[in-house]
């Protein structure tokens, strides 16, 4: 049972993980924490959208914030996650799986 409920996890795991926008901003706290201001000048993406996806990145446990007066400092909380978006990236590189990716279809 356990491993059924840890693949259960790992799948809402990558659930969060199944937006670009949040893994633009995975990759960008895993060189340094940062401001929802740093984010979107990083980015490119609205303010709301940031704080949007950090809410979802924060719920997973997979950032934290640090309040400073007013302003609010995120920083990547599991380093695993980090290896993993890497991994993915890595694969589709290799050009593993880009026909299924590109067309949609799924194994």
């Amino acid at each position: 049972m356990t491993r059924r409920r840890d693949l259960a996890a790992a799948a809402e795991l990558f659930k969060v993980l199944s937006s670009a926008s949040r893994l633009e901003l995975l990759a960008h706290l895993s060189d340094s924490p940062e401001s929802v201001t740093g984010l979107t000048e990083l980015t490119g993406m609205s303010q709301p959208l940031v704080s949007q996806h950090l809410r979802t990145l924060r719920s997973a446990g997979l950032v934290s914030v640090e309040r400073h007066g007013r302003d609010a400092e995120y920083r990547l909380l599991d380093h695993h996650v980090t290896h993993i978006v890497g991994d993915a990236v890595a694969h589709i590189e290799e050009g593993h799986d880009r026909p299924a990716l590109a067309e949609g279809t799924h194994s």
